[in-house]
């Protein structure tokens, strides 16, 4: 028998107030905190261990685009990646991508330029 997957509706997601998981089906939870805060969870199991992968707040990620994230995730499970390191080799990019966008020389630069008049200022205050 294949497993129920959609169990949430967009009513039973607003009105979710207790502290607990919701399942939705494929790995995708609905978590209330204590204080009343929502957000997606996609839980899976890796090498025997059990994971939980924060997929977003409620209050920005819809149950229908919290659906096709876990999705996605089930695809990396599926081709053997981790969705979590693969997360965040593509953070590791992002940031190595922005820190080769200005040079050590082009930083420096643009440093000494926005500061010259300053020191030239204080050069004439000494004199």
């Amino acid at each position: 028998m294949a497993r129920a997957s959609n169990r949430l509706s967009a009513a039973e997601v607003k009105t979710a107030s207790q502290k607990g998981m919701y399942h939705d089906g494929g790995g995708l939870y609905l978590q209330v905190s204590a204080g009343g805060t929502k957000s997606w969870i996609f839980r899976f199991m890796i090498g025997g261990r059990s994971r939980e992968m924060g997929l977003g707040p409620l209050h920005a990620i819809p149950l229908a685009e919290a659906r096709k994230r876990a999705a996605e995730c089930r695809r990396m499970r599926h081709d053997g990646v981790d969705p979590i390191e693969a997360r965040g080799a593509q953070r590791n990019a992002k940031k190595l991508e922005a820190a080769k966008v200005m040079t050590f020389d082009a930083c420096a630069a643009a440093y000494i330029e926005a500061h010259k008049t300053g020191w030239q200022n204080a050069k004439h205050r000494d004199q």
